[in-house]
């Protein structure tokens, strides 16, 4: 019986009676915070594979934007290319040309009422000029064998210097 007066002197202490309550709660408050810890780590493990999904997706979707990026800078550089290249075709300033100078003789045509007569009459002389030179041993040769465009505008000059030559001995 002894053992039992002892506990009930012991639990009759107001200050072991307030340590044993203080223990109890401390206990409690510690498992809770176990709990709640154990729950806050499953939550950040969580969180962290939503994060790294989420980083594998955003990083194959900025990949891909940079390799559809890449492309069409490419794509860009060889039209740019395909656009110079056709720009410097032989024969498109020429083209450019003719068209403006057809514009100038339609509207000569409609300003200058004398300028269409004159014009027809030197259009057929140029037409005989070149006709005639287009004919015979020298303009075969000129085929056959190829010339650089500085060497035809010369020849071309020529021709035009002779047919002013002849119709200035005609008048």
């Amino acid at each position: 019986m002894e053992g039992t007066e002892s506990l009930t002197t012991l639990l009759g202490n107001p200050f072991l009676r307030g340590l044993a309550i203080g223990l109890v709660v401390c206990i409690i408050i510690y498992l809770r915070g176990l709990l709640r810890r154990r729950e806050l780590s499953k939550e950040v493990d969580r969180l962290r594979s939503h994060l790294h999904t989420k980083l594998e997706i955003d990083s194959s979707d900025n990949e891909r934007r940079k390799t559809e990026l890449n492309r069409l800078k490419q794509e860009r550089d060889n039209l740019r290319i395909t656009v110079q290249s056709l720009n410097q075709k032989p024969g498109r300033k020429e083209i450019r040309q003719f068209y403006i100078y057809q514009t100038a003789l339609d509207i000569m045509f409609e300003k200058a009422p004398g300028f269409a007569p004159a014009w027809q009459v030197t259009l057929k002389e140029a037409e005989n000029l070149f006709e005639k030179s287009e004919s015979g041993v020298m303009p075969l040769l000129k085929r056959l064998m190829p010339t650089s465009a500085d060497k035809q505008v010369e020849e071309y000059e020529k021709i035009s210097k002779i047919t002013m030559d002849t119709n200035q001995k005609k008048n």
